[in-house]
């Protein structure tokens, strides 16, 4: 190949270009899906008030230098008094939503939460609904429940057959890409500018995992999903002021994603882009039982159902077998000191051995007044985790879909109880009836930690009735979780 041909610009790659089309011409037909963005977006700003009872979080929050000017034209923080650029309001409140990994979750070869993208959603919607001028339509938001679907569709399709965490990368890249397209569209950009936005997402540095992992484990795992929002706002504005894309930004031989950071493999699709609609919000998992990584979700509710049998016999355990998927044992099965709540919460011998010990598992379960306990530690030494080849299959599988875990304890006597197993926790697609009324109260008693009971009644009824949301301004809405 010639020197000139070589440095002909290309065509854009296939793969941004089909997903900028999926954003902008696909129309979202299903009222399954509809209802359960509302219920995700329900839990998401919830999780996000509870965590505004955590210093830790509430640090981080406002303008990034203190006493600067905030923006009185930008968008509002739920739960507080700050009114932000959209760039750091992103920020704010995806590291809300993210802070007690209680948001939704999405398993497959990677993983994540779908609902880190709101950060960017909310941010962007709600500085539009505030700056709209005479004549330019104000987004309702019905408009931010179908960025909530296209979001989720990008990041949850991306990661069935596409493995980051495998080379390193962690999973708030999908977020980034996911949320640099719809807010893309949000504010106005074409066709064209979605890809030119979007290959910047994917030509940006990338996230390394090592933050989730030990010997690193560290509190940036709840706000690295708010930095990857707060990027993609950044990087759509920036694109609509004409900054250019950079076309074979996954493809470009030596230099493109792929290449750099993807072991040279082209991304795979169990689902075809030009197939994408809702499938990803339509099985979504809502994570309502435990604020605790998603694979041990199982773990847990089998541990709470050994309680009221083992809470007095403790000391008498012996050990303790989780039957359990490769995720599992791959992310959380943890060994040694663990040294902050980041740390602990991705543990699956601490988020079995809490409940086993105090017949709960809660937030507050993780800081370092409940940790020092030292029945905890003792217990922990005592489990272990073997994978069951069929548990991984059927976690792979797209029909099931399950996150099984299997819990036997044995006693030094030589006795043993009866294994307990749970396939699909609480929030599942397949117990989604039994979930959606835990849900809401879970929804309730997050506004309750925040707001007096009028208010907390008044954003209920707001989100109670589908209809009357899907019609409501994006800054009316909001304006109910100011304080």
């Amino acid at each position: 190949m010639s020197s000139a041909s070589f440095n002909i610009r290309p065509q854009p790659d296939q793969v941004l270009v089909d997903i900028a089309d999926y954003v902008v011409g696909r129309d979202i037909q299903s009222d399954l899906a509809y209802a359960t963005a509302r219920h995700c977006l329900m839990d998401s700003l919830g999780c996000a008030m509870e965590a505004l009872a955590y210093p830790a979080c509430t640090k981080l929050l406002g303008p990034l230098v203190p006493g600067a000017a905030e923006s009185k034209g930008g968008a509002r923080i739920p739960g507080t008094r700050f009114q932000l650029d959209p760039v750091e309001a992103a920020f704010n409140i995806g590291t809300m939503i993210r802070w007690l990994d209680f948001n939704d979750t999405w398993l497959a070869a990677e993983w994540g939460h779908p609902s880190d993208n709101l950060g960017a959603i909310l941010a962007v919607a709600d500085w539009l609904s505030r700056s709209a001028t005479s004549g330019r339509q104000r987004p309702l938001m019905r408009d931010v429940l179908t960025a909530m679907i296209k979001a989720y569709e990008i990041q949850g399709c991306l990661a069935l057959e596409n493995s980051f965490n495998k080379v390193g990368l962690d999973h708030v890249v999908l977020v980034k890409a996911a949320s640099t397209a719809v807010v893309t569209h949000l504010l106005g950009g074409s066709r064209d500018q979605i890809i030119d936005a979007l290959s910047q997402a994917w030509v940006d540095g990338q996230a390394l995992r090592t933050y989730r992992h030990a010997p690193n484990t560290g509190s940036r795992k709840s706000w690295a999903a708010g930095d990857a929002t707060s990027r993609a706002v950044w990087l759509a504005l920036i694109t609509l002021k004409g900054e250019t894309g950079y076309p074979s930004a996954l493809t470009a031989k030596t230099w493109g994603f792929y290449d750099v950071l993807f072991k040279g493999e082209p991304f795979k699709f169990q689902r075809p882009i030009e197939r994408w609609r809702s499938y990803v919000m339509e099985n979504v998992l809502l994570k309502i039982s435990f604020p605790a990584e998603f694979h041990s979700q199982t773990a847990a509710e089998c541990a709470m159902q050994l309680y009221p049998r083992v809470k007095d016999q403790i000391a008498d355990i012996r050990k303790i077998t989780i039957r359990t998927h490769e995720a599992a044992t791959r992310i959380i099965d943890k060994k040694g000191p663990l040294s902050s709540p980041a740390d602990r919460d991705h543990c699956m011998q601490y988020i079995v051995a809490v409940p086993l010990i105090f017949g709960r598992l809660t937030s507050a379960d993780y800081e370092d007044a409940v940790a020092a306990d030292p029945r905890i530690d003792e217990l922990r030494d005592k489990i272990i985790c073997v994978e069951d080849p069929q548990f991984t299959k059927d976690y792979y599988d797209p029909e099931k879909r399950s996150i099984a875990n299997g819990l036997t304890l044995e006693f030094k006597d030589g006795s043993k109880l009866e294994e307990v197993v749970v396939e699909y926790p609480v929030g599942h697609r397949l117990r989604r009836s039994e979930g959606i009324p835990l849900l809401e109260e879970k929804f309730r008693i997050n506004l309750a930690r925040r707001f007096p009971a009028h208010q907390c009644e008044a954003i209920m009824n707001a989100c109670r009735d589908q209809n009357r949301l899907e019609a409501m301004p994006v800054h009316e809405f909001i304006d109910l979780f100011v304080i």
